[in-house]
């Protein structure tokens, strides 16, 4: 019997390790935006990666040259979205949350309103708009989900998500930008009725739910989850989710309060979830695709640092392993992958800037004379905006960063210079909080 029992034990494990695999030869695939310019947050892949050439490769003295600078969209940390000849950009103006359009030149062609401003805990509008087919969409901090008619603003639906899917508001408040994947607008609501959803983007009719995901132990090994308190349901994250083809599935991947996890993007499957604490439940960066596998990272993580998830696929079963960690814990200044290495900042050590091998996990060199931020790449160089307000272009070597321009974006002291920079058609946008700001990044 105790040979049988042994012998049972083997072949379980074997299938165990059967059920999921990576795919040989088989690639991710970053979904791209059918719509034009910058339409999304991160851009039309959401990866912060703009594909422009022939864009200073240095800036001399003060900058580059300052189109024009503008105020009045109130305060807030929403990134512009660029398209079709306009710019949409969310900021709270008194007691409300106002969404504006404007021209090229930076003049306003409509505002609406969005529900209530934010006046918790870093107060201001947080969620960037996002465009698609003629009608823009934007989450409010309170969770108030907006459809709006894009030539003049009007309010075509609106849905809460807190009070639909049962959800609760978060410290420092609902900050998601939303994903439209062809007629489907998603978004993690963290409630008892789902952890994502998928709203009809023509009327915000639910169309499909994820299970939400509850803490305590699960009999599937691809649903790892905290263990307590038991039962408790996880509510929503403060980061945004990325869509990418793999192994004959289109997958989302976002993070809830205390989670990571993936979803299939047609059926709102929950496929896999993994632990991620933090000691503030701050999970606020948008995922990397790397290859076949994702990379996440939060602020002060309890647990370990950064790490690099492989996607395992075996017929209709997902799972994930971890291939590495690194000591990276960025914020929300999020990161971008290009040519093999993750490039960011850190948060605890808040004048540090790393370069990570994806490959391993190493950290391969170091910046330590500019304080964390954002971060965007274009054309050879990283564009990195820090919360102090200083903007720095630096290239990329194989043994350092190098400084190829700096000035200061704003005069006054500041810490929270958090939205992140945008890249289109030769201009360089940049905000803090009413001010706004478009300059001329052309190499002539």
């Amino acid at each position: 019997m105790t040979r049988f029992l042994a012998f049972a034990f083997l072949i379980s494990c074997l299938f165990s390790c059967l059920a999921a695999e990576p795919l040989s030869g088989s690639k991710a695939a970053l979904v791209v935006s059918p719509e034009k310019g910058w339409p999304q947050w991160r851009g039309p892949r959401r990866d912060n990666i703009c594909d422009e050439t022939g864009l200073l490769q240095q800036w001399l003295g003060t900058g580059p040259k300052l189109i024009w600078r503008i105020s009045g969209i109130g305060r807030g940390y929403s990134s512009p979205i660029v398209t079709g000849g306009r710019i949409y950009i969310a900021g709270d103006v008194g007691a409300d949350l106002r969404i504006f359009a404007l021209d090229l030149d930076g003049k306003q062609v409509w505002k609406t309103k969005n529900g209530q401003a934010w006046k918790g805990p870093s107060p201001g509008a947080r969620a960037s708009c996002t465009f698609s087919s003629g009608y823009v969409y934007q989450m409010n901090a309170h969770g108030r989900v907006v459809c709006l008619e894009v030539e003049t603003g009007k309010e075509i639906w609106a849905v809460n998500i807190l009070e639909r899917f049962e959800g609760k508001n978060i410290t420092w408040a609902l900050s998601e930008n939303l994903l439209v994947d062809g007629n489907n607008v998603i978004v993690t609501a963290g409630g008892a009725k789902g952890v994502m959803v998928a709203l009809d983007k023509k009327t915000g009719a639910t169309v499909w739910t994820s299970a939400p995901i509850k803490l305590g132990k699960s009999d599937n090994p691809a649903h790892v989850r905290v263990p307590e308190p038991e039962g408790e349901i996880d509510g929503a994250g403060y980061a945004s989710p990325v869509l990418f083809t793999y192994g004959g599935r289109r997958h989302v991947v976002n993070c809830s309060n205390r989670h990571i996890f993936g979803v299939d993007a047609d059926s709102g499957e929950l496929l896999w979830t993994r632990p991620m604490l933090t000691r503030y439940k701050v999970l606020a960066n948008t995922p990397v695709l790397v290859d076949d596998a994702v990379f996440f990272a939060a602020p002060d993580q309890m647990a370990d640092g950064g790490g690099l998830y492989r996607i395992l696929i075996k017929d209709r079963s997902v799972n994930v392993e971890k291939l590495w960690t690194a000591p990276i814990d960025t914020c929300h200044g999020g990161f971008v992958y290009r040519d093999g290495m993750i490039y960011g900042s850190w948060y605890r050590q808040p004048r540090l800037w790393g370069c990570i091998d994806a490959k391993t996990g190493e950290v391969k060199y170091q910046l330590k004379d500019l304080a964390m931020g954002d971060v965007l790449y274009a054309d050879g160089r990283l564009y990195c905006l820090s919360q102090q307000g200083e903007m720095a272009l630096l290239k990329p070597t194989q043994t350092g960063f190098e400084y190829t321009g700096r000035f200061r974006l704003i005069e006054e002291r500041a810490s929270d210079v958090w939205t992140y920079p945008v890249i289109l058609d030769g201009r360089l946008y940049l905000r803090h909080h009413d001010n706004f700001f478009c300059y001329d990044i052309r190499a002539k």
